[in-house]
């Protein structure tokens, strides 16, 4: 396998891609790897799709994030059957 080493990264970018690969449950080296294949050839791998979705923002909540959207989200639930005649 060949190495690469990129120097000069601006500290905002940095940031961005550690980001990304933290909430995709990736180490840098592996994301920027699947970065890096989709780019250069245009998928993540051989066979699969690529696609543009809300796939990287699964799981990312935390229990507590979750809970407070659940109880927000509780008087949704609740039908005034008066407007459903």
């Amino acid at each position: 396998m060949t190495q690469f080493s990129i120097r000069d990264v601006d500290p905002a970018t940095a940031a961005r891609l550690k980001r990304n690969a933290k909430r995709r449950g990736q180490s840098l080296n592996r994301y920027l790897q699947s970065v890096l294949r989709r780019t250069a050839v245009g998928e993540e791998r051989p066979g699969y799709a690529v696609h543009d979705d809300l796939d990287s923002l699964a799981g990312t909540w935390s229990a507590a994030q979750a809970q407070a959207f659940e109880e927000a989200t509780a008087p949704f639930a609740d039908v005034d059957k008066t407007l459903w005649r």
